[in-house]
């Protein structure tokens, strides 16, 4: 997903969308598609709306690497990156993720598995925490989805589904799109709604493996890294 405006690394953004801004000299979204790359992942579809002409050079970079133009990204919430996406979730097992995360060793992917449906997350051991997060049951399923609170593990920006589950997750965006407050509705609030429906785990990552970035000064701190 790589439609968004990124208004919170102003000034930087305003002449280069997000995930084009660069940690250690490499744009973001590369090694979010790099860590893609050694998942195996066959097929990339890159959403894109603001600035989204600047995306154009990846097919090139990039081979089985696809556009898809966001219409609603100055409108809407990011539940229109997945709805304009919601025919690529039906062709197959499906890596969801935010394309301005900064993946530091790509190769952390390889210890996954990819026999269930789940978030990437970090234990948070019922610690608050005022970023999204997730609380499960005892049998490790997600119960809830949401944003501030005493979660049992924190969002990192990507998530798996297999094919069955990603097509539900399609037909749910698109039922909800066009009802009564969906322009304000995160992707993520909508699986929230359907956890009844959507059987998800988590795939424990550890702290460090991804990185948010959503400021100048976290972007300067990121980088002092590799300085």
């Amino acid at each position: 997903m790589a439609s968004g405006m990124g208004t919170r690394m102003r000034p930087l953004t305003l002449t280069t969308p997000k995930p084009l801004i660069k940690v250690n000299n490499k744009p973001m979204i590369e090694s979010v598609l790099e860590t893609l790359k050694e998942a195996g992942v066959e097929k990339i579809f890159v959403v894109v709306g603001y600035l989204g002409d600047q995306f154009d050079y990846l097919k090139d970079k990039y081979d089985n690497l696809e556009i898809i133009k966001n219409g609603d990204y100055e409108t809407i919430n990011n539940i229109s990156s997945i709805y304009y996406a919601r025919e690529a979730l039906r062709k197959g097992d499906t890596y969801i993720c935010e394309a301005d995360l900064f993946v530091k060793d790509v190769n952390f992917v390889k210890n996954l598995g990819a026999d269930y449906s789940g978030y990437f997350g970090t234990a948070q051991h019922k610690q608050h925490s005022d970023d999204w997060g997730f609380m499960l049951d005892d049998a490790g399923y997600i119960t809830k989805i949401a944003k501030g609170g005493n979660w049992d593990y924190n969002m990192c920006g990507m998530s798996f589904f297999k094919k069955a589950d990603a097509t539900k997750l399609a037909d749910f965006i698109e039922a909800r799109y066009n009802t009564e407050g969906f322009e304000d509705l995160f992707w993520d609030d909508v699986v929230n709604e359907n956890l009844d429906s959507l059987k998800i785990k988590i795939h424990e990552i550890k702290a460090g493996d991804i990185t948010e970035i959503d400021t100048v000064e976290e972007l300067e701190e990121v980088n002092k890294q590799f300085s």
